[in-house]
């Protein structure tokens, strides 16, 4: 089945419910894996791949699902995990249960391997026929695109109240979005884990595209380890089966943290640059307000080769945020001040007036328009009708070398 699907270029979908490998056959079931491992890599890239977790996915079989491109899980009924729970306790004397160990919501919140979770098989079902609504037959077509009865020059005024000007104010990044696709309907993939960052697929004026978004009700929307892997892999993903891609920043940096240095945010972050540098189809960003230092350029900014670049209004694109800067550039003068606080708060203001007004970035060529919020919608949908045609090529290679 699975040759079948790679030759005649369909979509393949597996329901899994397995405790593992047959003892009794010994090494003949561990080369049946196998087969199964090296034909879900030579698919990868070339025809959608997801697995449906119906049940227990134990041993070598969970490995499987973890090479496709989605993963879906039933609460109470799917597990997933390499060692079951008597060899947890027998090796570390650590006691837990099935679903405690690699139930529904430990993948989802937790490990990231889980992208959906459901609470009843049916419901698990339509989504999945939902999610192939939107994904091409394989990577030599474009994803399936629908009419729509939305207006394509429908203005978003609420947009202008959704968005506080006020930087350090949060508000919910999924009201964005659910204001500028079609009807409000999109499907957020791995909605539970890395929350600071939201990964999307939703329809413009009927085309399918992949949204990555900064969240600012979760950690302030800031990238780190687990949302440049969540985000990493979303890219890949829409750059594989030919859907454009939409990035809305409003991001702070990096998280900072020794956690996050030992954990290797370098390495991880580096996964999400690499994933955009490498994307060949129609990427368009979107600044809304902040977007400081490295997380700036990682977040698909016109320097790595996003096609077209806007900002609002409320855009702030600077190294990093104005009182940081102003205690570094400024430090001499704010100490020798009589009144430090009165010369630091005056360089604060001054640094933002020269350095991060709205035009600043568009002024030297590194956003293509600053566009009013209420328009959002309709510029993104002419964006991308004009690079419905890019084709581009990259360096002729076996493959790349990318972070790990």
């Amino acid at each position: 089945i699975m040759d079948m699907a790679i030759a005649a270029g369909a979509p393949l979908v597996s329901l899994n419910d397995g405790a593992g490998a047959r003892i009794q056959e010994g090494v003949s079931a561990l080369a049946g894996y196998g087969g199964i491992f090296q034909r879900n890599t030579k698919a990868s890239g070339v025809i959608p791949q997801i697995s449906v977790m119906l049940g227990p996915c134990a041993g070598g079989a969970a490995y499987s699902p973890a090479l496709t491109d989605f993963v879906f899980m039933v609460r109470e009924t799917s597990q997933m995990f390499i060692t079951g729970p008597d060899v947890v306790k027998a090796v570390t004397g650590e006691e837990i249960t099935q679903n405690g160990l690699g139930g529904a919501d430990v993948h989802a919140e937790t490990s990231g391997v889980c992208h959906f979770a459901y609470d009843h098989e049916e419901t698990c079902i339509a989504e999945v026929r939902y999610l192939l609504s939107m994904l091409p037959q394989n990577n030599r077509e474009n994803p399936p695109r629908h009419e729509s009865s939305d207006a394509a020059d429908r203005r978003s005024d609420v947009l202008l109240d959704l968005v506080p000007a006020d930087g350090n104010r949060p508000y919910d990044m999924a009201k964005v979005i659910e204001e500028i696709v079609d009807d409000g309907d999109y499907l957020e993939v791995h909605e539970r884990w890395a929350r600071n960052i939201i990964c999307a697929l939703g329809r413009m004026d009927g085309q399918v595209v992949g949204i990555v978004a900064n969240q600012p009700q979760a950690l302030a929307g800031v990238l780190d380890i687990e949302a440049s892997e969540k985000a990493a892999r979303f890219v890949q993903m829409c750059d594989a089966f030919n859907i454009p891609i939409i990035t809305l920043l409003d991001v702070p940096g990096f998280l900072p943290g020794v956690d996050q240095e030992h954990g290797g945010i370098i390495r991880h972050g580096a996964k999400l640059l690499y994933a955009y540098c490498n994307a060949t189809v129609p990427r368009i960003s979107l600044i809304l307000r902040k977007a400081y230092g490295g997380a700036y350029i990682v977040m698909d900014s016109q320097s790595i080769g996003a096609d077209l670049t806007y900002a609002w209004p409320t855009n702030e694109i600077a190294v990093m945020g104005a009182e940081g800067a102003a205690n570094v550039i400024f430090r001499r003068q704010i100490a020798d001040a009589e009144d430090p606080e009165a010369m630091r708060a005056r360089m604060v203001k001054e640094y933002k007036s020269e350095l991060m007004h709205p035009y600043y970035a568009a002024e030297r060529g590194l956003v293509d328009d600053v566009i009013d919020p209420a328009e959002t919608r309709e510029v993104l949908i002419k964006s991308l009708a004009m690079l419905q045609t890019k084709h581009a090529d990259l360096p002729s290679r076996k493959h790349g070398n990318p972070p790990q």
